[in-house]
């Protein structure tokens, strides 16, 4: 990333000077998704620059400590200061790793690595667990080298000591830089230098002390404060092999793609109580570098529709943006609800096979439940197909419901084809006075009014807008309009079909 805002977009649509069919080019505006889409390459592009300045400034700081350490240990002659110099030595191994590793971590994803480059930042911080635990060991044989079989003459100062504080005070303010920026940014890899860099600070005042005992050991005459030093470097190794073993664990999660701890339970909680959702039957938590990928397999009812079931996976992706930010991926499996509805479980059955059904009805019959529905299909099938699929849907259904289920299907065209219509206005004022004439015989009539009568293929169709009392059960609805047909057909025989819209009339 260079920091450069991506370039506009130019598409083709028309133009409203431009001629008949022709398409103009346009530059298209900076819409709400654009600018939260540039905002977010800015804002990646700004974390970008400021993790390889912290990383930076820590590889110039470990320089200096080398430096200044590698001097002391040739002048001093202690195996504290030693052990301090070779561990700045590999801190600055780890820090020129550190800020290799972010370079690269922020590289977007390609075509070969599809979850982007953030392992890089694992990997690296497994590479200075390894430096650790050779530094640890190193100093371990030394410092029982020096306590058992032979002793070193160290030559203690003042000087030793305030350049090494002034070395504790460089590793603290780094320490704290670093870890600053790692958890603005979820940077593993600063994250592992901070916490390596702030054992520094306790591992270079315990070599102070060690300096300490052989200055007072050569001043009191006490040669046992002498060793002091080769203790001091086993407590540098004791502290350097916590911090190794503690960032070695972080790093093989990483690595293994361990998800953090309660992590994977706070998801799904949060999905459960997403609306449209039945159950989390799955989540699957990763993370590379900053970024974590999320799979969750959720349930939903069976009879949803496609558009239900992706306002719930949108759902579930909002919910999860909330808890952690992630790159989401959702898979929807159907599922029957434990309390699903008769007619629910036939619209499920029919929807599995691809059928449209409607008119469904159900009631005990001699002590067993009988079913009625209508089926649409292929107005170009023949009876033999229809049946076909009634049958293999019949059956269906019992298996679907309890034993003696008897099932009765009306077949029925499915209505796929636009026809051509011709208005008759004549005829559709007749109907409507006719209707309207009907309001002191069916009391919850209020109205009738937007009457069409069309002849289509030799067939005269009729609809009409009725306003009702919109206090009235949907049931009384659909009665009152079933006999308000039934009036009109048998008015006007040459009615084909009447369509009645009922609405309230409080909201006409």
């Amino acid at each position: 990333m260079d920091g450069s805002s991506p370039p506009s977009t130019t598409i083709q649509v028309p133009s409203r000077v431009a001629k008949q069919g022709e398409l103009r080019p346009f530059s298209r505006p900076a819409g709400p998704k654009r600018i939260i889409a540039r905002v977010t390459y800015e804002s990646q592009a700004h974390a970008s620059r400021e993790k390889r300045l912290a990383a930076g400034a820590s590889v110039g700081s470990a320089v200096l400590l080398v430096s200044l350490k590698v001097f002391l240990a040739i002048a001093t002659g202690s195996l504290g200061v030693l052990s301090e110099a070779l561990h700045s030595i590999l801190d600055l191994v780890a820090a020129v790793i550190t800020y290799l590793s972010v370079r690269v971590a922020d590289k977007p994803a390609d075509a070969q690595h599809l979850y982007g480059h953030g392992k890089v930042e694992s990997f690296s911080a497994f590479v200075e667990t390894g430096l650790l635990l050779l530094t640890a060991i190193y100093i371990i044989w030394e410092a029982f080298q020096r306590l058992v079989f032979h002793a070193v003459h160290i030559r203690p100062s003042v000087m030793a000591m305030v350049i090494l504080s002034m070395g504790m005070g460089v590793d603290y303010v780094r320490a704290r830089a670093l870890d600053r920026v790692a958890k603005k940014y979820h940077s593993e890899a600063l994250e592992a230098d901070a916490l390596h860099f702030s054992t520094d600070v306790w591992s270079t005042f315990v070599v102070i002390l060690g300096i300490l005992g052989a200055w007072l050991g050569m001043k009191f005459g006490l040669e046992w404060l002498s060793r002091l030093d080769a203790v001091a470097a086993l407590g540098v190794a004791g502290v350097i092999i916590w911090v190794g073993s503690r960032l070695g664990k972080r790093t093989m999660d990483a690595l293994l793609d361990v998800a953090p701890h309660g992590l994977r339970e706070r998801i799904a909680n949060a999905v459960d109580e997403t609306d449209g959702v039945l159950n989390t039957e799955r989540v699957r938590v990763r993370r590379a570098g900053h970024r974590y990928f999320v799979d969750v397999t959720i349930s939903v009812p069976r009879t949803a529709s496609l558009e239900q079931a992706h306002a719930a996976t949108d759902a579930v992706e909002r919910r999860i943006a909330q808890i952690v930010p992630a790159d989401v991926v959702v898979q929807v499996e159907p599922r029957a609800p434990s309390n699903e509805h008769l007619f629910e479980t036939i619209r499920a059955v029919a929807q599995r096979r691809g059928l449209a059904v409607h008119e469904l009805s159900a009631h005990q019959y001699d002590g067993n439940l009988f079913i009625e529905l209508h089926l649409e299909v292929d107005e170009k099938s023949s009876l033999r197909e229809a049946h076909r699929h009634a049958n293999e849907l019949e059956e269906e259904i019992r298996r679907a419901t309890r034993a003696g289920t008897r099932v009765n299907i009306h077949i029925e065209p499915l209505g796929a084809r636009i026809a051509t219509a011709e208005e008759m206005t004549e005829l559709a004022n007749a109907v409507q006075e006719f209707l309207n004439s009907l309001q002191a015989e069916y009391r919850e009539l209020m109205d009738c009014h937007e009457v069409h009568v069309r002849s289509v293929e030799h067939r005269i169709l009729v609809s009409c807008h009725c306003a009702l009392d919109g206090s009235l059960p949907i049931t009384d609805v659909h009665d009152l309009t079933a006999a308000l047909e039934d009036r009109v057909k048998e008015r006007f025989s040459q009615i084909f079909r009447l369509t009645i819209h009922p609405e309230p009339f409080e909201e006409r």
